[in-house]
Protein backbone atom coordinates (compact mmCIF):
# COMPACT_ATOMS: atom_id res chain seq x y z
CA UNK A 1 0.00 0.00 0.00
CA UNK A 2 1.33 3.49 -0.80
CA UNK A 3 2.06 6.30 1.13
CA UNK A 4 -0.32 9.27 -0.12
CA UNK A 5 1.08 11.61 1.82
CA UNK A 6 4.58 10.74 -0.04
CA UNK A 7 3.34 12.54 -3.25
CA UNK A 8 3.59 16.65 -2.93
CA UNK A 9 1.07 18.43 -4.49
CA UNK A 10 0.58 21.96 -5.64
CA UNK A 11 -2.23 24.24 -4.41
CA UNK A 12 -3.47 27.62 -6.20
CA UNK A 13 -6.56 29.87 -6.44
CA UNK A 14 -9.18 29.36 -8.96
CA UNK A 15 -10.20 32.65 -10.82
CA UNK A 16 -13.88 33.66 -10.49
CA UNK A 17 -13.84 32.57 -14.38
CA UNK A 18 -12.62 29.31 -13.53
CA UNK A 19 -15.26 29.22 -10.81
CA UNK A 20 -13.88 30.17 -7.89
CA UNK A 21 -12.52 27.85 -5.17
CA UNK A 22 -8.84 25.99 -5.30
CA UNK A 23 -7.02 23.56 -7.59
CA UNK A 24 -4.55 20.85 -6.16
CA UNK A 25 -2.23 19.25 -8.57
CA UNK A 26 0.10 16.46 -8.12
CA UNK A 27 3.41 17.08 -10.47
CA UNK A 28 4.19 12.87 -10.01
CA UNK A 29 0.92 12.87 -11.69
CA UNK A 30 0.29 14.61 -15.36
CA UNK A 31 -3.94 14.06 -15.27
CA UNK A 32 -4.40 13.74 -11.19
CA UNK A 33 -6.52 17.46 -10.33
CA UNK A 34 -9.16 18.34 -8.40
CA UNK A 35 -10.69 21.71 -6.80
CA UNK A 36 -12.74 22.24 -4.16
CA UNK A 37 -14.74 25.79 -2.73
CA UNK A 38 -11.82 25.86 0.40
CA UNK A 39 -8.36 24.81 0.69
CA UNK A 40 -9.07 22.07 2.97
CA UNK A 41 -11.56 20.78 0.76
CA UNK A 42 -9.54 20.83 -2.34
CA UNK A 43 -7.07 19.45 -0.72
CA UNK A 44 -9.41 16.31 0.91
CA UNK A 45 -11.01 15.85 -3.34
CA UNK A 46 -7.59 15.98 -4.19
CA UNK A 47 -5.89 13.34 -2.32
CA UNK A 48 -9.43 11.23 -3.58
CA UNK A 49 -8.46 11.36 -7.16
CA UNK A 50 -5.02 10.90 -6.17
CA UNK A 51 -5.85 7.54 -4.78
CA UNK A 52 -8.24 7.02 -7.38
CA UNK A 53 -5.77 7.91 -10.23
CA UNK A 54 -3.02 5.27 -8.91
CA UNK A 55 -5.50 2.56 -8.35
CA UNK A 56 -6.70 3.00 -12.16
CA UNK A 57 -2.83 2.59 -13.21
CA UNK A 58 -2.62 -0.48 -10.83
CA UNK A 59 -5.38 -1.98 -12.36
CA UNK A 60 -3.99 -1.17 -15.99
CA UNK A 61 -0.56 -3.00 -14.93
CA UNK A 62 0.60 0.75 -16.12
CA UNK A 63 3.65 1.74 -13.81
CA UNK A 64 2.92 4.00 -10.72
CA UNK A 65 5.39 6.85 -10.69
CA UNK A 66 7.34 7.57 -7.34
CA UNK A 67 6.76 9.99 -4.84
CA UNK A 68 9.11 13.28 -6.06
CA UNK A 69 9.58 11.50 -9.42
CA UNK A 70 8.53 14.91 -11.15
CA UNK A 71 12.18 16.54 -9.42
CA UNK A 72 9.77 18.76 -6.61
CA UNK A 73 10.39 19.34 -3.64
CA UNK A 74 9.72 16.38 -0.57
CA UNK A 75 7.24 18.49 0.67
CA UNK A 76 8.50 18.92 4.03
CA UNK A 77 10.88 21.45 5.49
CA UNK A 78 11.86 22.71 8.64
CA UNK A 79 11.48 26.61 9.97
CA UNK A 80 12.62 27.88 12.76
CA UNK A 81 10.71 30.53 14.28
CA UNK A 82 10.37 33.35 17.46
CA UNK A 83 8.89 31.39 20.53
CA UNK A 84 6.48 34.17 20.64
CA UNK A 85 5.18 33.09 17.24
CA UNK A 86 5.13 29.67 17.67
CA UNK A 87 3.03 29.99 20.73
CA UNK A 88 0.59 32.45 18.55
CA UNK A 89 0.07 29.87 16.01
CA UNK A 90 -0.11 26.72 18.38
CA UNK A 91 -3.03 28.65 19.79
CA UNK A 92 -4.86 29.59 17.07
CA UNK A 93 -4.59 26.25 16.11
CA UNK A 94 -6.20 25.01 19.18
CA UNK A 95 -8.84 27.23 19.26
CA UNK A 96 -9.86 26.65 15.19
CA UNK A 97 -9.77 23.04 16.38
CA UNK A 98 -7.15 22.18 13.89
CA UNK A 99 -2.99 20.95 13.80
CA UNK A 100 -0.18 23.65 13.64
CA UNK A 101 0.90 22.08 10.62
CA UNK A 102 -2.89 22.21 8.95
CA UNK A 103 -2.85 25.90 10.21
CA UNK A 104 0.35 26.85 8.75
CA UNK A 105 -0.53 24.86 5.36
CA UNK A 106 -3.35 27.17 5.09
CA UNK A 107 -1.79 30.32 5.84
CA UNK A 108 1.41 29.88 3.41
CA UNK A 109 -1.14 28.39 0.74
CA UNK A 110 -3.24 31.51 1.06
CA UNK A 111 -0.39 34.13 0.87
CA UNK A 112 0.65 32.46 -1.70
CA UNK A 113 -2.44 32.44 -3.58
CA UNK A 114 -2.34 36.36 -3.69
CA UNK A 115 0.85 36.63 -4.16
CA UNK A 116 0.13 34.53 -7.29
CA UNK A 117 -3.56 35.81 -8.44
CA UNK A 118 -2.03 39.22 -7.83
CA UNK A 119 0.84 38.73 -10.53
Amino acid sequence: MRNLDDYPFEIRPLSEDEGGGFLVSYPDFNVCISDGETIDEAIANGRDALKETIDALESSGLPVPAPNSGGVASGKFIARVPKSLHAALAARAKSEGVSLNALVLTFLAAGIGKTIHAA
